[in-house]
């Protein structure tokens, strides 16, 4: 399980709007709406700069139509071998949407805590290419599933399709619920005191190159005994990661850590391959990820079907699967 929630320290404004700033007739007197972030609360972000969604139009009681943006280059998400945009990127782009259809489709309070039990995204490598300006996305969500509890919305399942100005780019999805925080206090307990000051003391990482990142700071793996088994590296500080406290390990961290055993267990089986990038990643959380507790991942490669590689990732803490992610990869062997 991955849980997110963001209690806004302002109030949320519009996220475009039409000036009158000239006299009649003057070429600046109706200017065009202004492209903006949707409010970086409604997706459960502290930094601005982290919020890929520009806006949204409801369409009927089960569809969203939502606008996108991905920076030419990121902070955390850089291109995979400077040319192609990364699949997590993808990935957090159908997280926020999760958040933001529960809040501006459904009237979700801020405040709420979210429940993440799975999210899956599938992209056509060949269309991420970063081109001269920052991509433009038109993002379709489609809710079934969708619950209410004396009246109100407690969850949805989500599908989303993902297109640019020529044509389909990716599409994925995910399986929320929301819980009140009075019933997430009484759900935690005292987990809810374990946060960033309860956290382990940070391992050593791997060695970047191996995950393919420039940074240690970046990496998420710390080296064991054992070929194709880590500990997960928490370093609450990481800017992008943990964007803002919580109390458990957030689920972007646990897919990035399952990308980044790929990333081992791929190369060394053909040192030759190239950045990884994924067409492919499909994750489940079964349990909450806690801080205070050493978290075991294991990578084992599977068949997968013609011209793909496939790798399992599994994370397992005090002796219980908490998360697993399937990461499927084109091949490049002849």
């Amino acid at each position: 399980m991955s849980t997110s929630a963001f209690r806004p320290q302002a109030p949320v404004g519009r996220t475009s709007r039409t000036d009158d700033t000239g006299p009649p007739g003057h070429p600046l007197t109706r200017r065009p709406p202004l492209t903006a972030t949707v409010p970086k609360e409604f997706v459960h972000r502290a930094q601005m700069a982290d919020v890929l969604l520009t806006g949204w139009r409801r369409l009927d009681d089960t569809r969203i139509a939502v606008s996108a943006q991905l920076p030419r280059e990121h902070h955390f998400y850089a291109p995979v071998g400077g040319t192609h945009y990364d699949p997590l990127l993808l990935a957090e782009a159908i997280r926020q949407v999760g958040a933001l259809v529960a809040h501006a489709g459904f009237e979700v309070p801020l405040g709420q805590q979210f429940v993440m039990n799975d999210l899956t995204v599938s992209v056509l490598p060949g269309h991420l290419r970063v081109g001269d300006t920052p991509a433009r996305l038109d993002i379709d969500v489609t809710c079934r599933e969708v619950q209410w509890r004396g009246g109100v919305f407690t969850g949805t399942r989500y599908d989303v399709e993902i297109r640019d100005g020529a044509g389909p780019v990716a599409a994925g999805g995910a399986q929320y619920t929301c819980v009140a925080p009075k019933v997430y206090r009484r759900l935690r307990g005292e987990r809810l005191l374990a946060d960033a000051g309860t956290a382990l003391h940070l391992t050593a990482p791997v060695s970047p190159q191996s995950v393919g990142r420039m940074s240690p700071v970046d990496v998420v793996l710390s080296p064991t005994a054992r070929a194709g088994q880590w500990l997960l590296r928490v370093d609450t500080r990481h800017p992008a990661l943990f964007d803002h406290p919580v109390d458990h390990v957030p689920g972007m961290v646990l897919i990035e850590a399952a990308r980044q055993a790929a990333t081992t267990l791929l190369h060394a089986a053909e040192p030759q391959r190239p950045a990884l990038l994924p067409s492919r990643i499909a994750s489940e959380f079964l349990r909450y990820t806690e801080l205070d507790s050493p978290c075991l991942i294991e990578a084992c490669p599977v068949s997968g079907g013609p011209g793909e590689d496939v790798v399992v990732v599994t994370g397992s803490q005090d002796g219980a699967q908490v998360f697993r992610c399937v990461i499927t990869v084109p091949a490049i062997r002849p």
